[in-house]
């Protein structure tokens, strides 16, 4: 019997590896992930910048009155969200104006409006001193409110009669040589500064303080005065400024 011969077992050949490639800037692959970074520093860009809408606006360090010089230290820069952005308020970009005065009165931290701030010459008021021989009210500082009372000195020898306290008598206009009763010269007058006798700013008895009337007002106010009235001041309620 013949011996049958193996055959031998073909294996196939395997084909080459494929070797990897260095990714070119033509790959549109690689394009769209170029984009989509981008996309996504630029959006967030925009969503901290829109997180961040806040505005440098100045607001009063202490409490300014009428005729005040605001210089650097009268004031404090802060950062606050407007819808309107800045608006009608005192931008911190740049400091205040040389020779700016406040034209009206302003609280400490409030925010310092555009209306509030001027030229002297647009002042509607003018500070005028006034004695006040008796106590001076509890709490009255610069920047308080404060009803101007005056009470008319009497003619010598004549009997005061006693009147019901009004507001519409004029100094002198009593009969008979009589002086009319106490009268109510100015209401909410601004308090610009309190000096008492021993020359120190606070409240105490006697003293000057000084007081912003209209020129209607102050006209009155110097008639008081030289005819020999005497002042008396009435704190407003809750007018007091905090800071000062």
């Amino acid at each position: 019997m013949a011996a049958v011969r193996p055959t031998a077992l073909l294996v196939p050949t395997p084909p080459p590896a494929a070797r990897l490639r260095a990714p070119s800037w033509r790959d549109p692959r690689l394009v769209v992930g170029l984009v989509l970074v981008l996309a996504s520093v630029l959006a967030g860009a925009r969503v901290v910048s829109a997180a961040d809408s806040t505005v440098p606006v100045w607001v009063a360090a202490h409490t300014l009155v009428p005729g005040q010089a605001i210089t650097a230290a009268d004031v404090r820069a802060v950062r606050v969200h407007l819808a309107d952005g800045v608006g009608g308020y005192l931008s911190a970009d740049q400091p205040p104006a040389q020779g700016a005065v406040a034209l009206r009165e302003v609280t400490s931290g409030d925010l310092l409006p555009r209306t509030a701030v001027g030229s002297a010459s647009a002042l509607t008021t003018r500070p005028v001193g006034l004695p006040v021989s008796g106590a001076l009210p509890s709490g009255l500082v610069a920047g308080s409110l404060v009803d101007v009372w005056v009470t008319p000195a009497p003619t010598r020898g004549a009997v005061v009669p006693v009147t019901p306290v009004t507001t519409g008598a004029t100094a002198g206009d009593g009969t008979g040589g009589a002086a009319s009763g106490p009268r109510q010269l100015a209401a909410s007058a601004v308090v610009q500064e309190v000096v008492t006798d021993s020359g120190s700013f606070a409240t105490g008895r006697g003293g000057q303080v000084q007081v912003q009337l209209p020129p209607a007002q102050l006209q009155q106010a110097l008639q008081a005065l030289a005819d020999g009235a005497t002042v008396s001041l009435v704190l407003v309620p809750g007018s007091s400024p905090a800071g000062r």
